[in-house]
């Protein structure tokens, strides 16, 4: 069977990356999107396009059979076009949605605009008529890059909620998953949840990066009026801002499931937060 040729947008990104480098490993055809320069290993095609530009976009999705999707906009603006476009070249496309999608239970609770752009973007791409997969993560474990700086100058993380716990998953399950969407079809029209192997406190993150650096890193907890000012103040957009943390507060006493997807679609068990953090020590040093 000839293997697909596949266009990976979000390359630069961690998931993206991620299935750029898995794909490669496998010696699939593959492609990636990219808005600058960018350095990819050989045998691996950078294109450039940009999805703000569906019209940039015809040179990458020439002879493209499938499409991994990563939305990089808070809205649903302009999607109609990019999937129109991808479906003049491509048959399937596997979409990076998200855990908060889909239970209508939900509608009303914080966070709603986090996960509203992702529903829009599910609704577009079914009714598309390709081929589809729609990954649902919880929280990323690359989001704690974004305590990168301060590991490195004070040794201590300043955020709120302490004792919010997460099964933070790793992009290399992420992308595993995805690789096993773009090469077969045991996943076609399927949404699987995907879940890290467990529940880890904020706390507890900060310990095991601190364990992966190899020097004590402190969690100094701040209150959520205080963290939303230094989020406006980092760019986030207030509507960001105004969901994220009540979402995150929410989670103490309601926090996400941990199932065991990635292990049953992938055959490898979902990698910890400790692993993580190992693999990503050097960020943080």
């Amino acid at each position: 069977m000839t293997q697909p040729r596949i266009l990976v947008t979000g390359a630069t990104g961690k998931v993206g990356g991620a299935v750029v480098a898995q794909l490669h490993a496998m010696g699939v055809p593959v492609r990636a999107l990219v808005r600058g320069e960018s350095d990819f290993p050989e045998g691996v095609r950078a294109v450039r396009g940009d999805l703000g530009d569906p019209a940039s976009l015809d040179t990458a999705l020439e002879g493209v059979d499938s499409v991994f999707l990563v939305w990089p906009f808070l809205s649903a603006e302009g999607a109609s076009e990019v999937i129109d476009a991808i479906g003049k070249h491509a048959r399937r496309v596997v979409y990076l949605s998200s855990a908060g999608v889909g239970n209508e239970k939900e509608k009303e609770k914080p966070g709603e605009a986090i996960t509203m752009f992702h529903t829009e973007l599910e609704r577009l791409i079914e009714a598309s008529g390709l081929e589809w997969t729609a990954l649902r993560p919880t929280g990323f474990a690359s989001n704690t890059l974004g305590w990168a700086e301060e590991v490195r100058t004070t040794g201590a993380v300043r955020a709120p909620l302490a004792r919010l716990a997460r099964p933070l998953i790793h992009e290399a399950d992420m992308a595993a998953v995805a690789v096993q969407a773009l090469t077969t079809d045991a996943l076609l029209g399927a949404r699987p949840l995907l879940t890290g192997p467990e529940l880890i406190t904020q706390e507890q993150q900060v310990a095991l990066i601190g364990e992966a650096i190899g020097r004590p890193v402190r969690f100094e907890e701040i209150a959520l009026d205080e963290a939303a000012e230094r989020m406006r103040a980092a760019g986030y957009p207030a509507e960001l801002v105004a969901a994220v943390l009540p979402a995150q507060a929410e989670m103490i006493d309601n926090p996400e499931p941990v199932n065991g997807e990635v292990e049953r679609i992938t055959g490898a068990p979902a990698r910890s937060f400790r692993e993580w953090a190992v693999d990503h020590a050097a960020d943080f040093r």
